[in-house]
């Protein structure tokens, strides 16, 4: 499990070790892990350490000064560094002195390295780049190592509302903060450079790979097709039978024991999984252990009787898509619940439901949803949220936005689906099958570049997806520890 801490957090963690040891200590740690990494990169990209440039980019607080240190010690590696001073009046002092002693130089110009340390701003830094600061990061054609965070990306929310740093590599401090998971894109690789915090519960979770495989219903000797998860499927309609093919589809291939579609759709979805078990209707259905309610039913008086049959049931439903539209006007049927229930939205569902854009802090509008209506939600995107009532949230880094494809969330429904009839919790069940359908994208958009002959990647359908969604099961069942 990787753990995410807030700014505050972290603070209230170095408070006592900043009291208690040495002035500078904490900062030599952070300083010489860094140097480290950067100098492994530069082995990595250039082939050499002694005689390669790199630039910092120092900012007036902690990181400015990590930098410097750092600085220092790739100096006495034989590396050229040049320190260009965003604030020269509020450099670190003791740093800057550091720098120079070892024979670093100070200028004006980043020159063109090979490396750049991003230290302009620390986890107290709000906001965009300033004006100098963004012209002198928009010159460098270096690849960027951020000094803990990105400069210019919010560390608790991930927001950026202006200029920015997109490094290749961010190293952490002493703890991941959320800007690492919630704006990965931004922060490239994530290195994590201990310094003996004694840190207290996680804001914030994300589900390692054999996590994952773990949590997986694997069959035992005694299950059959009903001890495995029978999970009802209410999907597709007339105008989109094809949400309830994907939906249904997911939910077989995330291997139920059983799948029962009941909808306006079952020529279709018969047609592609002969497995399934059809009904007209949820009434008609027979017995079910979870229900996926919503993908393409649309918004008339069906759609809605569809529903409300199965939120009245005392069973975990799972609701997506039209689903939401409909409780965006009819919200008592969720809020009157107490059987367990998931909110799949993207963020404009969001706002539909909620009359307010999940932005700039997704974490806390996914929370402050789930708590109001008492339910869990996931929220899509790239970071997929994952929160439940009593606050507890997880975060999934889908490491690309391939799965960002007209019925994607349809194969996602049907994944979590499948989960919860086994009778996992709402928010594991969710943050397992948010892992799952983002490894199913990746490896689906790398065959496409194969079949293409593509030296990149290539863009992919639901159905793609779909169709590596075993793989992807397979892939981390494989990280699974043997026992």
């Amino acid at each position: 499990m990787r753990h995410y801490y807030t700014t505050q957090q972290v603070k209230d963690a170095e408070a006592p070790l900043l009291a208690s040891l040495p002035d500078g200590t904490l900062m030599g740690r952070a300083a010489y892990g860094l140097a480290r990494i950067a100098a492994d990169e530069l082995r990595a990209r250039t082939g050499g350490v002694v005689g390669r440039r790199v630039t910092l980019l120092v900012g007036s607080g902690d990181n400015g000064g990590d930098a410097l240190w750092a600085g220092a010690l790739l100096r006495r590696r034989g590396v050229a560094v040049t320190a260009v001073l965003l604030n020269p009046e509020r450099a670190h002092e003791a740093g800057l002195a550091a720098l120079t002693a070892a024979g670093g130089r100070i200028s004006p110009d980043p020159g063109d390295p090979d490396l750049a340390l991003d230290g302009i701003v620390g986890i107290s830094g709000k906001g965009p780049l300033r004006p100098a600061a963004a012209a002198i990061v928009a010159k460098l054609d270096a690849p960027i190592v951020a000094v803990d965070l990105p400069s210019g990306v919010d560390p608790d929310t991930g927001a950026v509302d202006g200029p920015a740093v997109t490094a290749a590599v961010t190293v952490a401090f002493g703890a991941l903060k959320p800007v690492h998971a919630l704006a990965a894109a931004r922060c490239g690789r994530v290195e994590l450079v201990t310094i003996g915090l004694d840190l207290p519960e996680p804001d914030l979770q994300a589900l390692d790979p054999w996590e994952v495989g773990g949590l997986w219903p694997v069959p035992r000797a005694s299950d059959d097709k009903y001890t495995q998860g029978v999970v009802g499927v209410v999907a597709g309609s007339g105008r989109y039978p094809g949400a309830a093919v994907l939906a249904s589809g997911a939910a077989v291939t995330a291997t139920a024991g059983m799948v029962r579609y009941a909808g306006r759709a079952a020529a279709e979805v018969l047609g592609h999984w002969p497995e399934v078990v059809a009904a007209p209707s949820p009434a008609d259905a027979g017995r079910v252990q979870a229900w996926v309610v919503g993908p393409g039913i649309g918004t008339d008086d069906t759609a809605l009787d569809e529903v409300r049959t199965v939120l009245a049931s005392d069973l975990p439903v799972l609701v997506d898509a039209d689903g939401l539209n409909l409780l965006a006007e009819h919200p008592e049927l969720v809020k009157n619940r107490t059987a367990p229930t998931l909110l799949t939205p993207h963020a404009g569902e969001f706002e539909r439901l909620t009359w307010v854009a999940p932005t700039p802090d997704r974490v806390a509008a996914t929370r402050a949803l789930a708590a109001e209506w008492g339910v869990t939600v996931l929220l899509k995107g790239r970071a997929t949220v994952v929160a439940d009532p009593t606050g507890k949230a997880f975060v999934n880094d889908a490491g690309s936005s391939w799965a960002a494809t007209a019925g994607s969330g349809d194969v996602l429904s049907g994944v979590i689906g499948a989960l919860l009839a086994t009778g996992l919790e709402p928010a594991v069940a969710a943050a397992v099958g948010a892992r799952a359908h983002s490894l199913a994208a990746n490896l689906g958009a790398r065959e496409g570049s194969v079949e293409t002959g593509d030296a990149g990647l290539a863009p992919i359908s639901a159905s793609t997806l779909l169709a590596h969604l075993r793989s992807a099961i397979r892939i981390l069942r494989s990280h699974v520890p043997e026992s």
